[in-house]
């Protein structure tokens, strides 16, 4: 047995007492005054501090105090309710938006935007089926955006944050989560906070280029409002060689169609949450790693400094091998983002093909974006780990034209009315094969169109001689 209190080599009674020992949180809650926390008491408190030299409320003279350790860390969060402190995210990501000028946008900027969506519909009208989504229209600032938008980013962060937090006692032995009690508890609501200030921060940069509110591709907005931002509309014009309207306008189109392609597929929003639900409920702790992680950064955590906590959320605490059920869930996530962009980008390029010339190049400017990683990539890379390949977008929108050219608008549109005739990650590897075998009906001349409408109005007993008797699974009808 070592001299030392708190060596790794003390298998006296105050080391046994630590519900932690033999675990990834053996160090952390070491580190947190070690089976003082626990009830240890006497030696294992101290010894859990004795590792950490420097560290204020550690070790030395005065022992382990728990209750300054707790006090600094206060700082990392306020009361709420939920996964993740939104309050803290929103106010981090609308400082952000604001951290450069952000003028709210002017009358006739509104103006401009709704003139711009009415025409948008129009020209649309005549590339789909499909009504029209969209009920208001909006200019906004970049701070209106993250304010707007933030009810529609709960549901899909809320899952993935509820998972973060609860995989640090999904990581433990259930006597040791038993035991931890309050502690537990406390450290699930920081990493609630520590996500909250990722999540901030995220949205602020988002807010400082996304475009319009369905950039994302997925319902961010209340459903039916479309709407853009000015300001990064104007910088995003800025060296395109394009008109200013034009700019306006190819983007109104853009938003008009993932409104519309929303409001008449119901089960849409639905289906891109649930993918992110699946994934988020087979997250788990690295349970595996995090000894060796911890070992050789917790020495580091000073806790008068809050923030140096958050190193233990960065860099694979959540970094594990995704499950089949994850892969799945990311697949569809994947494939269906891309259909809906792709679906865009095909009515868009109908819509512009007789009427702007320049549409091609603002076309290019976006698929540019999208290589080099947009919004909508830098958004959900960040919230599940997915980076919408350009190449899956690209195929969509192959897979969707091809489809029109052999069968028709309404063939096209068809596909959206079930989730389960969508085109699959294998039919976007060879968009052009989608369906292959199946033609347009061939068209009916005049005549023949109103021969067949005779027979159908007539009924099968006034059919012509030679005619093919309809089939009939029951005994024939009786003659008089």
């Amino acid at each position: 047995m070592s001299d030392k209190p708190g060596d790794p080599s003390d298998e006296g009674p105050e080391q046994g007492q630590n519900p932690f020992k033999g675990t990834p949180f053996e160090q952390l809650f070491s580190a947190f005054g070690g089976g003082a926390a626990f009830g240890g008491g006497g030696a294992g408190g101290a010894g859990g501090a004795a590792g950490f030299p420097g560290l204020p409320g550690m070790g030395g003279p005065g022992g382990f105090d728990l209750s300054q350790v707790l006090g600094q860390i206060q700082s990392l969060m306020q009361p709420y309710d939920g996964p993740l402190n939104w309050e803290v995210a929103a106010d981090l990501a609308r400082k952000q938006a604001a951290s450069s000028p952000d003028p709210t946008p002017t009358r006739k900027q509104g103006d401009a935007v709704a003139d711009a969506v009415r025409l948008a519909d129009h020209w649309l009208d005549t590339t789909t089926d499909l009504p029209s989504g969209v009920t208001s229209t909006a200019a906004w600032s970049r701070a209106e955006w993250v304010v707007h938008t933030l009810d529609g980013w709960k549901v899909l962060v809320d899952p993935v944050a509820e998972r973060s937090s609860s995989g640090l006692a999904s990581a433990l032995p259930e006597e040791a989560r038993a035991a931890a009690g309050p502690i537990l508890g406390f450290l699930g609501k920081a990493v609630g906070a520590m996500l909250a200030t990722q999540v901030g921060s995220g949205l602020g940069a988002l807010a400082g280029e996304v475009l319009s509110v369905s950039e994302a591709g997925v319902p961010l907005g209340e459903p039916g409002r479309a709407a853009l931002v000015p300001a990064n509309v104007a910088v995003f014009a800025e060296g395109l060689d394009v008109g200013e309207d034009d700019v306006l306008l190819y983007l109104a189109l853009r938003e008009a169609a993932h409104q519309r392609l929303f409001a008449n597929v119901p089960w849409l929003r639905e289906h891109v949450v649930g993918a992110v639900t699946d994934y988020a409920r087979g997250l788990e702790v690295n349970a595996e790693g995090m000894q060796q992680r911890m070992q050789e950064q917790l020495q580091g955590i000073d806790p008068s400094n809050p923030e140096s906590l958050q190193q233990l959320m960065e860099g694979g605490l959540f970094d594990v091998p995704k499950s089949p059920a994850q892969e799945k869930a990311l697949e569809r996530l994947e494939v269906v983002l891309a259909l809906v962009e792709g679906w865009v980008d095909e009515v868009v390029d109908q819509a512009t093909a007789e009427r702007m010339p320049s549409a091609g190049k603002l076309q290019e400017a976006f698929r540019r974006r999208r290589a080099t990683g947009g919004p909508a990539e830098q958004a959900f890379a960040a919230l599940v780990g997915l980076e919408l390949r350009p190449r899956r977008l690209r195929d969509a929108s192959t897979l969707w034209g091809s489809l029109r050219a052999r069968q028709g608008v309404e063939a096209r549109d068809g596909v959206w009315t079930h989730p389960d005739l969508l085109p699959t990650a294998a039919d976007l590897d060879d968009p052009l094969g989608f369906r292959e075998d199946a033609a347009a009906p061939e068209a009916l001349s005049e005549d023949d169109f109103d021969a067949e409408l005779r027979r159908l109005l007539d009924g099968p007993g006034d059919a012509a001689p030679g005619d093919a008797a309809p089939e009939d699974d029951g005994p024939a009808a009786p003659t008089t």
